[in-house]
């Protein structure tokens, strides 16, 4: 990051909202100060700030707030995607990002060139938006602000009115180009002694007037002391025009010293129409890479029909709010998350989950905002509005996820940062060395060399390389059901040699059933009421099976229970002083509950039938047995044999019963597997792999319920999505449907989206590293060919496209 330098040291207090122990002030003042940037800093506990003072603030901060974090110390900060307009190339972004870096108080700062889109953590009482976008139009760009830019009502209209301007732009640079590069090629016309003036005529609109946007931006980008695309472009067409003016006004200059007064007006002109050209291709090929979620945007439906009373009224979906009843037409969009209250259809879900097949949707059923309605007509209660409903939610995740950088990235944004400079260094050493070393046509050939180097040279197309990629990778997965959260899990994701699948949510359904329920108490109503109350306190899976089951019978739920759960064995509930344990074999040994033979036998049949038993205890004796299945999805042995065809390893992990395990291993053809284990053994097994002698890339699939500590350790975390419980924040990647076999088809999926990223930057740099030589004149002295710098305008304007282009390919693939 860089700092602008600061004469003396600026006070700055950070905000925390959480209480400190005066024990730990010493420890995080300690921490804090280790940061060099910081020179002086006090907590002020009774108002909940940390003062600093510090030369360089926008590091100070941006260092001090991941260490506050790692001491517990909760400081406020908001994550905000913000659309940037103004951005001409990669050098832009290179540009807008370190300038949002800089301002104090802001976290980080991330740039996406292809969707124009910064993304933005800061704290909000250190800095608001609005000193964002001052800090940003300062140096020639901007910052939508959606709550206070109405001037403009929405992004899309923006671009729209953007891509209109740069069209009209076009097509008047190319009237006037036209002529004038017929005058300029035609040796008939050229020679005339009024064609250097119609020239000039015809010239001087389409620099100053179509292509005044390349100057404007190079005098702010000069004004901040840095240099873009624009640079480029104003320079080089800038340099031809004046040089032309001046060989039209003074001839004779160049006449006395036996040389041709050339002009290049046709070039500066033709050079501008074409890049205007190429931009109106790329945002064209750019608009086309948020196909995806402008998809999923349309699917929030702009009025929803309200059931008030016994009259139906029709109003905005921004009035929804949660507890409505609404009305669901054949063939309309479901607007909100809801349950449904009365009728029944069927919902095609493909637009969240992938799956082709519609849905039945029945009283009770859960319905989701953007999914379609079929031939039936229903009434639901709407749950989640706004922000929280699940298409929302896949939206935002899919947008951050498409502003993320790969970690190739990187390395390209670092050349990037030094490409222009380098450009107008070897433009000039070009021209010094044609004036030293070419002889009588030197000067003309240096100066040739000098514009065309600088106008064939482009940041644009390494720019792109990646981010497009990216964002159709990632856009196809939505498609797909496939939420991948960000660039680094899509690239990481080809690298996969063994995958880790937890048994229950993941292999079978999901969905387990109360298969026996057998009493070893002759007395057990209390008991009853006891295991029904501590089992209502649990999220887990088995437990809501138990729960369901006890809904039906004569039940009485027992408030206030003290209840403790053991990780990978069960739960202990506390009541009158007596513990009662629900769980597997290990949790009553541990806790030396006697077993009798009764239950050695109930138990022992079980195991045969390969169901998870569940035992229910007090201090004493085993009171209950309760047997539960859960089946083993359609689609899993298909899903595990893609892939093995993959090449890759497949395990299974499980807190069942050996038993049960193993049936369900050899279902589905899984070969190695680890029954009874707890969180922790699920994690030091994917420790395991990863440190096996040949590093194992490991991805855990679980259900993001249980698993987040092994999803955490594993080099690629893959969440199993159940409806609206879907845990988008636990896993890297989520398959909305649950189905195992979007995962071999996320594995090719990152295969050909690293495939495409590796195709553009070999395009993006080979143009480069052959173009701006032959620019120079290396083949002059080989076959005599100099490039002309309108062949060359056209050369950059089309690097930029074929890269976008390339990335859109990926939308054909399967």
């Amino acid at each position: 990051m860089n700092s602008s330098k600061k004469n003396n040291p600026v006070y700055y207090y950070i905000p925390f909202n959480n209480n400190i122990d005066e024990s730990d002030v010493s420890k995080i003042t300690h921490a804090l100060q280790s940061i060099k940037e910081i020179d002086t800093c006090n907590l002020e506990l009774n108002n909940q700030r940390i003062c600093i003072t510090s030369k360089y603030p926008d590091e100070a901060i941006a260092k001090a707030v991941p260490i506050l974090t790692d001491l517990q110390v909760r400081v406020p900060v908001t994550k905000n995607n913000f659309p940037l307009l103004n951005l001409s190339c990669a050098s832009c972004a290179n540009s807008s990002q370190n300038i949002l870096r800089m301002q104090p108080g802001v976290i980080n700062a991330s740039v996406n060139y292809a969707n124009e889109m910064a993304y933005i953590e800061y704290i909000p009482s250190m800095i608001t938006p609005q000193k964002l976008k001052d800090s940003l139009q300062e140096a020639g760009y901007d910052l939508i602000i959606k709550e206070n830019d109405d001037s403009q009502n929405s992004l899309e209209e923006i671009q729209k009115n953007h891509y209109k301007a740069l069209k009209r732009k076009t097509i008047g640079a190319m009237i006037f180009s036209i002529p004038l590069l017929i005058i300029g090629m035609t040796p008939s016309l050229m020679h005339q002694h009024w064609a250097n003036y119609i020239m000039w005529i015809l010239a001087t609109p389409v620099v100053f007037i179509f292509g005044k946007q390349f100057f404007t931006g190079a005098y702010k980008q000069a004004k901040h002391g840095s240099a873009n695309m624009d640079t480029l472009v104003a320079v080089s067409t800038g340099t031809a025009y004046i040089f032309s003016v001046f060989n039209t006004l003074f001839p004779s200059f160049w006449i006395k010293r036996g040389l041709q007064p050339h002009v290049y007006f046709e070039a500066s002109a033709v050079v501008i129409a074409f890049i205007l050209l190429g931009k109106i291709l790329e945002e064209k090929a750019k608009g086309n890479t948020s196909y995806a979620i402008k998809k999923l945007i349309g699917l929030q439906p702009k009025t929803v029909t309200v059931i008030q009373g016994n009259e139906q009224n029709e109003i905005p979906i921004k009035s929804v709010s949660i507890g409505m009843t609404i009305l669901v037409k054949p063939g309309e969009k479901i607007a909100v998350d809801g349950t449904v209250l009365s009728g029944n259809s069927y919902v095609d879900e493909s637009m969240i989950s992938g799956e082709p097949i519609p849905i039945e949707k029945v009283k009770g059923s859960k319905v989701f905002a953007g999914t379609i309605n079929q031939k039936g007509s229903f009434q639901f209660h709407a749950d989640k509005v706004g922000k929280e409903t699940l298409l929302s939610q896949i939206i935002q995740t899919v947008q951050e996820a498409q502003g993320s950088k790969a970690p190739v990235q990187k390395l390209v944004d670092k050349i990037a940062g030094i490409f222009v400079p380098t450009v107008f260094i070897i433009a000039c050493l070009s021209m010094i060395i044609w004036i030293i070393f070419g002889g009588n046509q030197g000067i003309i050939y240096g100066f040739q060399s000098f514009v065309t180097v600088l106008v064939i040279a482009c940041p644009c197309a390494l720019g792109l390389a990646t981010p497009t990629a990216i964002m159709v990778g990632i856009g196809k997965g939505a498609e797909k059901g496939i939420l991948i959260k960000d660039a680094e899990s899509l690239e990481n994701t080809k690298n996969i040699n063994a995958i880790v699948l937890d048994k229950t949510g993941t292999i079978t359904e999901g969905k387990p059933q109360v298969e026996d329920f057998k009493w070893f108490s002759s007395t057990h109503d209390l008991e009853k009421n006891i295991l029904y109350s501590i089992e209502r306190s649990s999220e887990h899976p088995l437990a809501g099976a138990i729960v369901s089951y006890l809904n039906d019978k004569s039940i009485t739920f027992i408030p206030d229970m003290e209840i403790t759960n053991v990780s990978g064995q069960g739960i202990i509930g506390i009541y009158n002083n007596q513990k009662y344990f629900i769980g597997n074999l290990s949790l009553l040994s541990i806790h030396s509950v006697p077993i009798d033979k009764e239950v050695k036998n109930w138990l022992d049949n079980k195991f045969k039938q390969a169901t998870t038993t569940i035992l229910f205890a007090n201090e004493n004796a085993i009171l209950a047995g309760i047997s539960i299945s859960d089946k083993i999805k359609p689609t899993s042995l298909t899903a595990i044999k893609q892939i093995k065809m993959l090449g890759i390893e497949v395990h299974m992990l499980t807190g069942d019963n050996p038993t049960t395990a193993n049936y369900v291993a050899k279902e589905v053809g899984i070969n190695k597997f680890k029954a009874e284990v707890s969180p922790q053994d699920k994690i030091d097994y994917i420790k395991k792999l990863q440190a096996s002698p040949n590093n194992k890339i490991v991805a855990m699939v679980g259900d993001g319920i249980n698993d987040s500590a092994a999803l955490a350790q594993a080099d690629v975390s893959i969440a199993m999505g159940r409806g609206s419980d879907i845990a988008i924040d636990v896993a890297k990647m989520t398959i909305i449907s649950g189905d195992l076999q979007k995962i071999p088809e996320a594995i090719k999926l990152s295969k050909q989206t690293v495939k495409t990223i590796k195709q553009n930057l070999f395009w993006a740099f080979i143009y480069n590293i052959i173009g701006i030589p032959i620019a120079s004149g290396i083949l002059y002295p080989i076959n005599g060919f100099l490039l002309n710098p309108m062949v060359a305008g056209a050369a950059m304007a089309l690097s930029s496209v074929s890269v976008v282009s390339n990335s859109l390919l990926l939308k054909l693939k399967k």
